[in-house]
């Protein structure tokens, strides 16, 4: 018995090491982009399995939504791809092709999967998951006769993960703040950190980055969930030191530096979701009514007539390029670029200027060359126009300039002129007696207000909300800021300092080229954190390592001077100098647990340009204000209204996949041409015998179709039974040796 346990770890191992190889081939040194990189790792996947082969790609659920954020249907297809099939639906047997499946790890996936290599739905089975499949679940692929006998390729690809944006990744998984500031979710929270923690790991595993680990401990902890990014940080350490020991050749040489990891959560900033913020792209997702899914919609009219039935959802993405050049732009400086560009566009396309002599023939032809690009680049100026337009007719109509007034000094703790602001209260009780400022925003201010002041008596909370005329619920939003570490309430006699913020007072600016807007004076906790952290000054007792013996002094020198291959082999640092825009950049991974704000995505990109660096935003789903202040008031509602995935009942493959597949059309037509062709026979005696019952039919069949004890045999292989149900000794004698001809129970030769 030792013995086999043995064999079966040493399979295990050799099958683990096996799984990641053929991805580490790819050069991850030379991506930046990680939409790119997920592509490439995909497709690359696609083309290697079953090479020359005409195949069918396998899809579920959760790996579609991954894939087509990621890669076009139309590239899938060329690559001897004949079609993209879904996992959970119907499907015809198909035993002369191959299969490729792309597969999440859940144990209903493996369901399915089971069902299709029981039923021999293909020819052979080349198996892909998304990331690594649990211990349980690989014990089942290992014992099934099925599974060994058709599945040629079993691979891990590391990328259970949503890239948003080229440096900006989700887990798509809103559910993850309240199971992890949810009083009520303790019990959830182990194994919900197990599964972030493999996430993170994944993120790493795909860059080819072995980092250092940091993470933030906050100076006075007053939550229980202070000690959530240390406990999350020993976790993802666990996992990377595990996949290193069982991957040699993880981390793949490289010129880069050594990554870093850091590791922080919500609570290290609570005025980042609440501050309304002006870059084009944090402003839209606050105003408009866009439609936020897999992917990003906004309803607008493309032409001036909207009568015209030419409104309609238009994708934002990464494939327009003008949204992705300008959506970190502050809207002031926007509206000016979209126009200047919409002339120079207009300026590159003269052919479709007003002419002379618009019906020259030259004209036409030079029209109808430009026609398909100019009305693409047209749509898409109309399309950015009319949101910056649509933002401004908000930001005036909700009288948000004089909201942001308050907000900057609130948020900075100083006033334009970078001193301590006065008469904070008093311009607070004017704004929430405005009739033109709304509800979601007097809330706002109240909650900024209170953080400014690090809690307020409860007398005074009850008297601001009863003037901005909050409903009750609101209040409950106040209370629940109590779970993330906010100090809610003080009392008369309580004399404790204000808290200072985490890095410290902004400093006025040195020269009037850095001079800012006066609505945009407050950064992110997060863009202090990383420019501390790339200088070497970041302090290690609010951030500290989770290897302080080995790591800290890395990350003292500023994670400058240290490559991939410190980790084989140290070399002298001392002669290098800064380095150069030519040479690899050092990749920096920020993860955010309970949701990041597309402010602190913007503070990254700059940093990352600013530093020459490569910072990259992971998180569990994106936060706009409304959906953050949803969240925080739903962490005092009963768990069960929640409707958290963790507790809903496990998915299981659909039944269809177990049932016996009616005979196709060759066969029906087989027998039908056996009867007609068919002698009559004199009945026989055991006729009279028979049982027409379907229970007594079935009684002997398994949920899938098949014989009890027996394989599902190959539709190919299905003979035709005669008329009669029994058969005479050596007509059973005969169809023996004809199964046994024909390997019947798949047996190999």
């Amino acid at each position: 018995m030792g013995g086999s346990r043995d064999g079966l770890k040493r399979r295990t191992r050799s099958l683990k090491i096996a799984l990641v190889a053929g991805l580490l081939e790819i050069p991850f040194q030379s991506y930046r982009n990680y939409g790119d990189l997920c592509n490439r790792v995909i497709l690359e996947a696609v083309r290697s399995t079953a090479r020359g082969e005409w195949k069918v790609v396998v899809l579920d659920a959760g790996s579609k939504r991954l894939v087509d954020g990621v890669v076009k249907e139309d590239d899938i297809l060329k690559e001897n791809v004949t079609n993209i099939e879904q996992i959970e639906d119907r499907r015809p047997m198909n035993q002369e092709m191959d299969a490729v499946y792309i597969l999440s790890p859940q144990p209903h996936i493996v369901d399915c999967l089971m069902a299709d290599l029981e039923r021999r739905r293909y020819r052979r089975s080349y198996i892909i998951w998304i990331s690594l499949l649990s211990p349980e679940q690989r014990l089942r692929l290992d014992h099934s006769a099925s599974a060994r006998e058709q599945i040629v390729l079993l691979r891990v690809l590391n990328v259970d993960f949503y890239p948003l944006e080229s440096h900006l990744i989700t887990f798509r998984d809103p559910w993850s703040f309240p199971t992890l500031f949810h009083p009520a979710c303790n019990q959830l929270v182990r194994k919900h950190m197990d599964g972030l923690a493999q996430k993170i790991v994944s993120v790493c595993v795909s860059l080819g980055e072995y980092p250092t680990i940091r993470y933030h401990s906050p100076r006075n902890p007053a939550h229980e969930a202070s000690v959530l990014c240390s406990h999350l940080a020993r976790f993802v350490q666990l996992e990377l030191d595990q996949y290193a020991k069982f991957h040699e050749d993880f981390p793949p040489p490289s010129p880069r530096p050594r990554g870093a990891l850091i590791i922080t959560d919500r609570s290290m900033d609570l005025f980042a979701p609440v501050v309304h913020e002006f870059t084009y792209q944090a402003m839209i997702h606050d105003l408009l009514p866009l439609v936020e899914g897999d992917k990003v919609y906004y309803k607008t009219a493309l032409t001036q007539n909207e009568t015209s039935g030419n409104v309609k959802d238009v994708e934002i993405g990464e494939k327009d390029s003008i949204w992705v050049k300008n959506r970190h732009l502050h809207m002031k400086d926007l509206l000016e670029k979209l126009a200047s560009e919409f002339q120079a566009f207009k300026a590159k396309n003269p052919q479709f200027a007003e002419s002379d002599n618009p019906s020259s023939l030259n004209n036409i032809k030079d029209m109808l060359a430009g026609l398909p690009q100019f009305q693409e680049g047209k749509e898409a100026f109309s399309l950015h126009l009319n949101m910056a337009s649509d933002s401004m007719n908000v930001f005036q109509k909700r009288r948000l300039a004089d909201i942001a007034s308050v907000e900057q000094s609130l948020a900075t703790g100083l006033d334009e002129d970078y001193k301590k602001p006065k008469n904070l209260a008093d311009q607070i009780v004017r704004l929430l007696d405005d009739s033109d400022i709304t509800f979601p925003d007097r809330l706002r201010l109240v909650i900024q207000y209170l953080l400014y002041r690090d809690g307020l008596l409860l007398s005074d909370t009850q008297k601001l909300l009863a003037h901005a005329q909050l409903p009750a619920q609101d209040g409950e939003v106040i209370h629940n800021l109590g779970l993330l570490g906010a100090n809610v309430s003080r009392s008369i006699k309580d004399t404790r300092p204000v808290a200072q913020p985490p890095f410290g007072r902004k400093q006025a600016p040195q020269s009037p080229s850095e001079e800012e807007s006066g609505l945009s004076r407050y950064e992110p906790a997060i863009k202090p954190m990383l420019e501390e952290h790339i200088r070497g000054t970041l302090d290690q007792s609010t951030f500290p390592f989770t290897k302080p013996h080995l790591d800290a002094a890395e990350g003292l020198l500023g994670q400058e001077n240290v490559s991939q291959a410190s980790l084989r082999s140290a070399k002298p640092t001392w002669a290098r100098t800064r380095p150069s825009a030519l040479e690899p950049r050092q990749r920096i991974i920020v993860f955010m647990a309970g949701g990041a704000t597309y402010s602190e995505s913007r503070a990254c990109y700059e940093v990352s340009q600013l530093c020459n660096k490569d910072v990259f935003l992971a998180t569990s789903h994106m936060l706009t204000p409304s959906l953050y202040l949803r969240q925080v008031g739903d962490l005092s509602v009963d768990k069960r209204r929640l409707d958290l995935p963790a507790e809903r009942p496990r998915p299981q493959a659909p039944a269809h996949l177990f049932e016996r597949e009616p005979p196709t059309a060759p066969q029906a037509h087989a027998k039908q041409q056996s009867t007609i062709f068919q002698q009559p026979q004199a009945p026989v005696a055991s006729m009279g015998t028979m049982n027409f019952s379907s229970n007594h039919a079935n009684a002997n069949m398994s949920s899938n179709g098949a014989i009890k004890g027996h394989p599902l045999p190959p539709a190919s292989l299905i003979a035709v039974q005669p008329a009669s149900s029994k058969l005479s000794k050596r007509e059973k004698e005969k169809d023996s040796e004809k199964k046994k001809k024909l390997h019947f129970f798949g047996s190999r030769k």
